[in-house]
């Protein structure tokens, strides 16, 4: 009797256990055949032979580069995750969350890395507490803001450029010996690791935000003279931000900023910053959705001496979207424009020419694509992309081969294309 009485107890211990606690298996798997090209350009007049000694010169034309491929994620990102949550009592809540990439079109990445987001967090009454690696503040806007929420050919270019530059310096290398295991570091720009991160609690009338701190985790010495000298070892990988923004019924509208640690020299006293803000709002009329976001980030070299002639002049990077998504029937149709302009800070030494930022780098692109869903769980889409770039710059349409550029410095970047026909299964 006693034993049956302690069996029944135990159960019932773990049922209330089990209704207070849940972990769950999700993913996606999306793939898609996709094709991307890139078309580059000699801008340089041909020279005939002359009688003046003018060197000639043969114009080389265009060069065009393109591939055809089985890829993954043209509509979501593919992936494989845990998460789950404890109940403590009295509205306070323990969780965890584990998401790895996974690449299901070679099948070499499984779960090698959580790095798409691994995070342990306590949340309550007075919001969410998150520890780990997970998105940046001003990745937010740039992915809820775009109809193609960052993925595929046709991903807004403020994103695309904005992750170029924010590379630390120098770009982190491949992991030793494990060249499958994709490498976590490198960049801030869509998550930060060794971070804290406060969200505001969800009760707000419609007002929601964030504020992150990421840790650069480097070693720092009592006396600094017996710091090594070596780059990036004093400050790189540090990051703050934050977002706060109002969503109530069809409007949605945030703004955020971030600042991330991508370099540093002790010895010289640099360091370099990439800074970050945006502004983004959607409003869902019914028959259409609007998007939209203008962008400006700064690449800055902050001296503790400022060298003679001023030093490396920092380069802003402006940008922004209009984009729609359409509904019909079990389908959506989208769409986006968005431009992105350098403002590389050139100073004009010509006396006999007006200062102007006309030949600044800057590049529009153009997407329209249709996501047919066959269920809550499969859909399947087409995406078709153009990037048009003008005065040096050298966007791609979200993958395939680079422009072509041998010798260096002859071909000019013109335009990339690409296209995605996918299918998308989550569970």
């Amino acid at each position: 009797m006693k034993k049956s009485l302690v069996a029944l107890a135990a159960l019932a211990v773990a049922g209330v256990a089990s209704a207070q606690s849940s972990v769950t298996l999700f993913g996606v798997v999306d793939a898609s055949i996709s094709g991307y090209s890139a078309t580059s350009r000699d801008n340089r007049a041909t020279v005939f032979p002359n009688q003046f000694g003018i060197p000639t010169y043969l114009n080389r034309g265009s060069v065009k580069t393109s591939s055809t491929q089985l890829a993954n994620s043209g509509y979501n990102s593919s992936r494989i995750g845990f998460r789950g949550t404890e109940d403590l009592g009295g509205g306070l809540a323990a969780s965890f969350w584990l998401e790895a990439p996974i690449s299901n079109d070679d099948g070499q990445t499984g779960i090698s890395t959580f790095q798409r987001r691994s995070t342990v967090s306590l949340s309550g009454g007075f919001g969410e507490v998150r520890l780990g690696r997970d998105y940046t503040p001003t990745f937010w806007n740039d992915t809820v803001f775009d109809p193609f929420g960052t993925n595929g050919v046709g991903t807004n270019l403020i994103f695309t450029a904005n992750n170029l530059n924010g590379n630390f310096l120098p770009t982190a290398a491949a992991t030793p010996g494990v060249a499958r295991i994709p490498n976590v570091s490198g960049n801030n720009t869509t998550r930060a690791s060794n971070t804290i991160g406060y969200f505001l609690p969800p009760n707000l009338g419609g007002f929601y935000g964030q504020v992150m701190y990421g840790f650069s985790e480097q070693t720092k010495y009592d006396n600094g003279t017996f710091t090594p000298n070596v780059a990036n070892n004093s400050r790189a990988g540090r990051y703050v931000g934050g977002r706060f923004g109002y969503a109530n019924g069809p409007l949605d509208i945030a703004a955020s900023y971030g600042s991330s640690t991508v370099g540093d020299q002790y010895y010289v006293g640099t360091t370099n910053k990439v800074n970050t803000a945006n502004l983004g709002a959607s409003y869902d009329f019914g028959p259409v959705k609007l998007f939209g976001e203008v962008s400006k980030s700064k690449n800055k070299v902050d001296y503790e001496v400022t060298p003679f002639g001023g030093g490396t002049p920092d380069i802003d990077l402006t940008g922004y979207l209009l984009g729609v998504t359409v509904p019909v029937g079990a389908g959506l149709i989208r769409a986006s424009y968005s431009h992105v302009k350098y403002d590389l800070n050139t100073v004009n030494t010509n006396p006999f020419l007006a200062n102007n930022n006309s030949n600044d780098p800057k590049a529009n692109k153009l997407a329209i694509g249709y996501v047919h869903n066959l269920s809550k769980r499969t859909a399947l889409y087409a995406t078709i992309a153009r990037v048009s770039n003008k005065n040096g710059a050298g966007l791609l349409a979200n993958g395939g081969p680079a422009f072509y550029n041998t010798p260096a410095g002859v071909f000019t970047p013109k335009s990339s294309t690409g296209y995605d026909f996918g299918i998308r299964h989550a569970f």
